[in-house]
C-alpha cells in the first residue's frame, strides 16, 4: 500500500508558539490541507526527544509485564470491586483483545477530584504500581504531549484569524478530559474483528476518535491503517521513529463545521506484541461546544457541554462500557 497518502509535516516553526512568521504560516497551511483532505498526518520537529518517548514506552511495558492482580489495583470498579474509579485506570485484555491504561492529568489531586465531583476527572493512585521515577516520566510526557497538542490546536485557531490564546476557553488544564493511553496488544490468538468491507483480520476495530486531536506514538511493528474518505481504500501509516502521528476527531469535526472530518482508522491483527501510545486531546468537561468558536467573528458561549458530547461518543467503545 502507498505510504505517500499520509503527509509528513515539520512543525518546528510552530514549537515556540510563534504563529506570525512566514514559515509558520506555510506550516499551518500544510496542517489545514492534511486535516481537510486526509485527517491524518505525521509530525517531525515536534520538540519531544525520542529518548523521552522510549523511556515512557519502557515504563508502560514494565507495567504490562506485572502480574494481572497487580495491574488490577489500578482498574476501574468494573474490574476491581474495591476501587471507586469508573473511568480512569487499567482494563484487561479480555475486554477487546488488548489491555490498556488510561491516565488523566497527573496534576489532578485526590482533593481536587473530590471537590469537583465530575465523572471523568478522577484521581488514581499510580503509586500502587509505579515508583516515583516512573511517575515522573509519565508526568513529563503528559506535560509535553499536552503542550504540543495545544500548539496544533492554536495553529487552527490562527488559521481562522483569531487570537490563538482563546484556546484557554476550550482547554483549562485541570478540567481537561484529555487522556494519555497505553494500548498493549498481546500475542492475540484470534482477531478482534473481521472487516466487513474487505475481510481483513483486525486487532482493533474500525473507528473514529472523539476529541480534537489524537497524537500517537506507534512502535516499529506498525499496523495502523487509515481509510481514504473518497475511494474507501486503506493505507498504512508508516513507522518513523522521529515522527508522531496526528489524527482529527469528532470534536474538531463539529467545531470546524465538518471541514476537518474525523477519519476511520483501524489496526491490523498482529500475532506479536505491540505497544501504541495515543494521547487524546480533549476539551474541558464544561466547554460549551459552539461552532462559532472557530468560525464566528464572535464566540457564542452556549451549546452542549463537552462532557455530554464525549459521553455519547464513548458508548461505541466496548472498553468504556464501565
Amino acid at each position: 500500500m502507498s505510504k505517500n497518502f499520509i503527509p509528513t509535516i515539520n512543525i518546528s516553526s510552530l514549537i515556540k508558539n510563534n504563529f506570525e512568521t512566514q514559515n509558520a504560516f506555510k506550516t499551518i497551511k500544510e496542517i489545514e490541507k492534511a486535516c481537510a483532505n486526509v485527517g491524518f498526518f505525521q509530525i517531525t520537529g515536534h520538540g519531544i526527544n525520542h529518548k523521552e518517548i522510549k523511556k515512557t514506552c519502557e515504563v508502560a511495558n514494565k507495567f504490562f509485564n506485572l502480574p494481572d492482580s497487580t495491574k488490577r489495583r489500578l482498574a476501574p470498579k468494573k474490574w476491581n470491586k474495591k476501587n471507586k474509579n469508573l473511568y480512569r485506570g487499567y482494563f484487561p485484555n479480555d475486554v477487546n483483545g488488548k489491555e490498556g491504561l488510561d491516565i488523566g492529568d497527573l496534576k489532578v489531586t485526590k482533593k481536587y477530584s473530590s471537590s469537583l465531583k465530575n465523572q471523568y476527572i478522577e484521581f488514581i493512585n499510580l503509586g500502587v504500581c509505579f515508583n516515583k521515577n516512573s511517575i515522573n516520566t509519565l508526568n513529563k510526557y503528559f506535560d509535553n504531549i499536552y503542550r504540543l497538542s495545544e500548539i496544533l490546536f492554536k495553529s487552527l485557531i490562527k488559521l481562522n484569524k483569531k487570537n490563538p490564546e482563546i484556546s484557554t476557553v476550550a482547554f483549562s488544564r485541570l478540567k481537561t478530559l484529555s487522556t494519555l493511553r497505553f494500548n498493549y496488544y498481546p500475542n492475540q490468538t484470534k482477531p478482534v474483528e473481521i472487516s466487513k468491507q474487505d475481510g481483513v483480520a483486525l486487532g482493533c476495530e474500525t473507528h473514529v476518535d472523539s476529541g480534537i486531536f489524537t497524537v500517537l506514538y506507534q512502535d516499529r511493528k506498525g499496523g495502523l491503517q487509515v481509510q481514504n474518505r473518497k475511494n474507501k481504500k486503506w493505507y498504512d501509516v508508516p513507522f518513523n521513529k522521529k515522527a508522531l502521528v496526528v489524527n482529527t476527531g469528532r470534536a474538531l469535526e463539529f467545531l470546524s463545521k465538518g471541514k476537518f472530518k474525523a477519519t476511520n482508522h483501524r489496526v491490523l491483527w498482529n500475532k506479536s506484541k505491540r505497544l501504541s501510545v495515543p494521547f487524546f486531546f480533549e476539551p474541558s468537561y464544561d466547554f460549551k461546544m459552539n461552532q462559532s468558536f472557530l468560525n464566528g467573528s464572535k464566540f457564542k458561549n452556549n451549546g452542549q457541554i463537552y462532557e455530554k458530547f464525549l459521553n455519547k461518543s464513548l458508548k461505541k467503545f466496548i472498553e468504556y462500557q464501565r
